[in-house]
């Protein structure tokens, strides 16, 4: 849930990560996503205004909204953001964790008026603005979410019930990526994680399939001993 602009005007919408395929019903196969990714964009524009609207309605029966009000079109952008746990961590981060105006875009405080900085995306330009302290105030305020509302929320494979799934579909993955070429030079597995790993040994054939190999790549031991301390 995002709900500023970067002038702090109130402008309520939601990011959405959505993993790029899904998981077949009985969590053996990973369906990947076609060219086209999963949907056209007018679709969930159509689709999640008429939900939101039927939602509004039960919930506030007593509110009169004017019927052009969903007629307005609804935006959405679809764009993919790079492969990799990374790419996702640096795509969150700018978001969950981001309050509705930083420190450094405050540029000058002063009894009367509060200037800022802000990025004006339609010029592809940085720009200044200068408001009365009361009315940043009132910009502010209004992104200060309602104690418990829960600004993050978590569907399908990031659902915290799911995370068995999440854990075989690693391994999905992993499996799906392609084989290194035959006398292809590899690295060799870094030697302080395998104080005894014999390197002479013929690949091992997958339990599962049998048809892949098992590679070990490193054994990780514990950083500190579990028994107790000597004396």
């Amino acid at each position: 849930m995002h709900s500023w602009t970067q002038r702090l005007i109130h402008h309520p919408h939601v990011h959405c990560l959505v993993t790029g395929g899904g998981l077949s019903d009985d969590g053996a196969l990973w369906h990947p996503a076609g060219k086209t990714f999963l949907f056209p964009r007018s679709a969930p524009a159509t689709i999640v205004r008429a939900r939101f609207r039927d939602a509004f309605t039960g919930l506030c029966p007593h509110v009169d909204v004017p019927r052009h009000v969903w007629q307005i079109p609804w935006v959405v952008h679809i764009s993919p953001w790079r492969d990799g746990e990374q790419a996702v961590l640096e795509y969150l981060a700018r978001y969950v964790f981001r309050i509705a105006i930083t420190d450094r875009r405050i540029l000058a405080v002063n009894p009367d008026t509060v200037t800022f900085r802000y990025n004006d995306r339609a010029a592809d330009r940085q720009r200044t603005e200068t408001v009365p302290g009361h009315e940043f105030i009132r910009r502010f305020l209004q992104h200060v979410l309602p104690t418990g509302f829960h600004k993050v929320r978590y569907y399908g494979l990031w659902h915290p019930s799911r995370r068995d799934h999440v854990s075989n579909l690693r391994n999905l993955l992993l499996l799906q990526q392609p084989a290194a070429t035959p006398g292809a030079h590899a690295d060799p597995p870094d030697q302080r994680y395998l104080p005894d790993l014999d390197t002479s040994l013929e690949p091992r054939l997958c339990p599962h399939c049998q048809t892949g190999h098992l590679r070990l790549l490193c054994r990780l031991s514990p950083a500190r001993p579990r028994g107790p301390w000597p004396c």
